[in-house]
């Protein structure tokens, strides 16, 4: 029996599928309006094809609640870049033309001919972790606001202004001394003060996030804690942006995933390599700062780092190659660890 591929345009307000058969011609197409019974109507309509796969855009996105259904439902899915899609319907006759029938065509067709797509799987601990360092990061993007905010008031009200560093402890030793003489003064600390009561509540808030961070670590049972550099809010991150590392063939596939290895730029003779600024670039961020905390702290990745310098590299580039040493690493502990608990389930 033939497997119709089903390819999904998500909206807000509308999801448009069409189904293809093995060739990538439209043998059915329907809209559907996203309300609560969505799902329900897009099984009844695709049970007339019982060997059917979906591919639904940007799994991650929009399509998300839809492409965690259909993996709820044990259906297969797949998803599809929206840079994919797009490079499908330009190289499509009259490719400027978008419409959502169009655009759920060419999610089908680059799902059919293309084997190399990830499969949507049910959310899992990597998700939870994506949540929380995602919350985090906003608690400390909000945070760094308002001690900003905060340094900048205690400027106007202190001589000589707050010192560098502002901590809610610093800040309420500063603010006891403070003797307002102006009714602006006065003003002045009062708004002070509810900063301060900010910025106390938002300690508290990313003391809360972390240990929440701890205990889904803790659940997944990695350690990428055990490696030097590597601590709980980045072990968090690593692993909500990887998720299920088998998708990654080898460590040189991983290593361009994270954009710590360097394109091939080379032209006849001329043999060289230039900076890969691709990639995941959350992980990027995340193994720079693995490489700065082993480069100043000492150990292995130090030590790396000055024979990298001894033969002749420049700072830049042998931090570079920290990097890429440190990915290849982080990819074999994770597959390490997968192992151990597939071993443990067996």
């Amino acid at each position: 029996m033939r497997v119709i591929t089903i390819g999904i345009d998500p909206h807000k307000s509308s999801h448009t599928a069409v189904a293809v058969d093995a060739a990538g011609h439209k043998i059915s197409q329907r809209r559907f309006v996203v309300n609560d019974g969505t799902f329900q109507q897009l099984m009844r309509w695709s049970e007339q094809w019982p060997e059917r796969r979906f591919a639904v855009e940007g799994a991650g996105g929009l399509g998300r609640t839809l492409a965690q259904q259909l993996a709820a439902a044990d259906e297969d899915v797949v998803d599809v870049p929206s840079t994919l899609s797009a490079r499908a319907r330009l190289l499509a006759t009259g490719g400027d033309r978008k419409t959502d029938p169009a655009d759920a065509l060419h999610v089908a067709q680059v799902a059919l001919f293309r084997t190399d797509l990830r499969k949507v799987v049910r959310e899992d601990q990597s998700t939870i972790l994506r949540l929380l360092t995602e919350r985090h990061n906003d608690l400390v993007n909000e945070r760094t606001r308002i001690t900003n905010r905060l340094h900048a008031v205690l400027r106007d009200l202190l001589p000589g202004g707050a010192p560098t560093r502002l901590s809610a402890d610093k800040a309420a030793t500063l603010m006891k001394g403070i003797r307002p003489i102006t009714a602006t003064d006065n003003c002045r600390r009062d708004i002070a003060r509810d900063l301060l009561a900010d910025l106390r509540r938002l300690d508290r808030q990313v003391k809360d996030n972390e240990a929440q961070m701890r205990d889904a670590l803790a659940a997944s049972r990695t350690t990428l804690t055990s490696l030097p550099g590597l601590g709980t809010v980045l072990a968090a991150k690593v692993l909500s942006h990887i998720g299920d590392v088998s998708r990654f063939p080898t460590e040189h596939h991983f290593a361009s995933y994270t954009g710590s290895a360097p394109l091939d730029a080379s032209s006849g003779k001329n043999i060289r390599h230039r900076l890969n600024t691709g990639g995941n670039r959350a992980l990027n961020s995340a193994l720079h700062i693995i490489a700065i905390c082993q480069i100043r702290d000492g150990g292995r990745g130090q030590d790396y780092y000055r024979r990298k310098i001894a033969e002749g590299k420049t700072p830049t580039e042998a931090r570079r190659a920290l990097k890429r040493r440190l990915s290849n690493v982080v990819y074999r502990t994770m597959k390490r660890d997968q192992r151990k608990q597939l071993t443990a389930a067996a």
